[in-house]
């Protein structure tokens, strides 16, 4: 008799979902983390003519990340603190439910660049929220009412929550906050249907509570894949540090059903003051590719080892089918806060491509393809120069060159789409004593505009993965704080840190179809839906995230946000506070 294999297979629901572009099913629109939709009534020919069809006020004044999600007839909304979500009935606009968590707002000085979430996830007549303080809930999507509710970690030691939740199989996945409180990193599975946790996979300690097998799970180690052999993490910390050393898990979560597959980054290691942390730091700043079942780690990719900078490597993974130097590989693509974009091949781990996607990127030289690792300049290593020494002119700034703003992907262009800061610091570390709940940071920041440039703070650039090129660049004023968006209509859209959304042809980003100006700075991420036979495309504004902190928390310093303050002053003479999603079509 034949035993057939067995298949793996994603959540049927989801999948059923997002298959159906009237749909915007998950926060990505897939599982791939492309942020392409297959919809294409709004074209390069009629986008100029869209218009706004409604708005809606969260009532939060904080900043807005991440997008509703649209299940048929239904729209799912969220805000940031106090997380509130509502299901409005999209044929007459009217709230279904809205419900609102107790949180105890001592979580909010916990969360080190504002009180961001960046969505939710749905499946099975379930809605995902992951709050703030931790909690992870369930909600029935008729009605609101909780199902089940989960603690994920605890904020009074600075273990907060920003992500989404994302739903792979029969699990909920969620990471955690607080690298700049000492948290130790962790990825957690829950399932779906009870709340019972399923596998915890820590970024850094012991092999056992990584999930890492030291024989079975690989690394690019001298130009090949090879086992990372046994105490990884251990080796590369002084003592107990690894307790209390970050790697944190904020930001988006990709999959692949064909090898049951999870990826993700991991965040800076704590302090940011580098003397105190002598070694690798593994594994923070590293791309895990993970089993959805068990949680085992099958490879591990650190891009910056003993991290000098606040380079966080949580930016999202895309998948994607790509030609590399001329081969087709089953991609994994990365635009690190680092500034270099990594191409891997996403089965086996093989680092393929790793090339600056800003040009003024200046902390290293490059990346070392036969070890993988970068080529730093010791004028720019804040751990050569030392404590209370003043690094200055480091390119990108501590957020990166892309911060957690996820890029779009075109498979009509084979391009990448990516929102991009062009922003410079001054870095001074400091010594600092851990104490539980307390910031644990030891540096001292300012940040500015990448000299000898355009003057602005932000580029929108069309990058080619398979040999790491930038194929085009749009100077913008401000970062490009907001998730892009590719269409089927040839469009690649995205909002601004002073408030508009745009729609560029993704033939040729330069030719701007569409601009409209909304009521607040935009640190959501684009998405397009269909209801009753027309396409919509929304975006949340609402200015806030670690650009505009200054703005959100009220903060005076230019040191102060880590140093966004003076980067970003002049931000409030374009916009102000205010939570709302701007909704357009084109005119009947």
């Amino acid at each position: 008799m034949f035993v057939l294999p067995a298949l793996a297979h994603a959540n049927a629901d989801v999948e059923k979902n997002i298959a159906d572009p009237k749909n915007w099913a998950t926060q990505a629109g897939d599982m791939f983390n492309q942020r392409y939709s297959k919809l294409k009534q709004i074209n390069t020919g009629n986008v100029g003519k869209m218009q706004v069809a409604w708005t809606f006020s969260t009532g939060v004044l904080r900043g807005h990340e991440g997008s509703p999600l649209v299940i048929g007839d239904t729209m799912y909304l969220h805000s940031p603190f106090p997380n509130k979500v509502f299901a409005m009935d999209l044929n007459t606009q009217k709230l279904k439910w809205k419900f609102e968590p107790k949180q105890d707002p001592a979580v909010i000085p916990q969360m080190c660049c504002d009180t961001v979430n960046r969505g939710l996830a749905y499946a099975e007549g379930k809605v995902f929220l992951q709050q703030a303080d931790s909690m992870l809930v369930a909600l029935d999507a008729n009605t609101g009412k909780v199902v089940w509710s989960v603690k994920n970690g605890d904020p009074k030691l600075g273990a907060v929550n920003t992500n989404a939740p994302h739903v792979f199989k029969d699990k909920v996945i969620t990471g955690i906050s607080g690298g700049e409180w000492g948290v130790r990193g962790y990825i957690t599975a829950y399932d779906i249907n009870t709340g019972k946790q399923v596998w915890r996979a820590y970024s850094t300690g012991p092999d056992a509570e990584m999930l890492m097998d030291p024989q079975k799970t690989m690394t690019w180690t001298d130009g090949r894949m090879a086992p990372v052999g046994p105490n990884s993490s251990l080796k590369t910390w002084q003592g107990d540090q690894w307790k209390i050393g970050g790697g944190t898990t904020w930001g988006w979560y990709s999959y692949d059903k064909a090898t049951n597959t999870m990826y993700y980054g991991t965040g800076n290691p704590s302090t940011w003051n580098p003397a105190q942390r002598p070694g690798d730091n593994k594994w923070s700043m590293t791309i895990f590719a993970r089993d959805v079942d068990t949680g085992q780690a099958k490879w591990v990719y650190q891009m910056t080892p003993y991290d000098e900078w606040d380079f966080d490597g949580v930016n999202e993974m895309i998948l994607a089918d790509i030609n590399v130097k001329g081969q087709p590989r089953k991609a994994l693509v990365h635009f690190d806060r680092n500034g270099f974009g990594y191409t891997l091949d996403r089965t086996t781990g093989e680092l393929l491509v790793a090339e600056k996607y800003d040009p003024k990127v200046n902390w290293a030289t490059g990346i070392d393809m036969k070890s993988g690792r970068p080529m730093a300049v010791k004028k720019y290593s804040t751990a050569a120069n030392g404590p209370d020494v003043n690094t200055k002119g480091v390119c990108p700034a501590a957020l990166g060159s892309k911060d957690q703003q996820p890029a779009s992907f075109d498979p009509n262009t084979k391009l990448f789409y990516v929102p991009t800061n062009h922003v410079c610091m001054d870095y001074e570390p400091f010594k600092v004593e851990y104490t539980a709940g307390q910031p644990y940071v030891g540096a001292t920041l300012s940040m500015y505009p990448a000299p000898g440039s355009h003057g602005g703070l932000g580029n929108y650039i069309a990058w080619d993965a398979g040999t790491g090129k930038i194929v085009q660049t749009k100077a913008e004023k401000f970062s490009v704080w907001s998730g892009a968006l590719n269409t089927a209509g040839g469009l690649s859209c995205y909002g601004t840190l002073e408030g508009y959304l745009k729609c560029v042809d993704a033939k040729n980003i330069n030719k701007e179809l569409f601009k409209f100006k909304t009521p607040s700075g935009i640190i959501g991420n684009v998405f397009t839906y269909e209801h009753k036979g027309k396409q919509y495309m929304g975006v949340f504004s609402g200015i806030g995230g670690w650009a505009g902190i200054g703005m959100a928390a009220g903060l005076e310093k230019d040191t102060d946000g880590l140093g966004a303050v003076g980067g970003y002053r002049e931000l409030n003479q374009y916009t102000e506070l205010g939570g709302s999603l701007t909704v357009f079509t084109l005119p009947n």
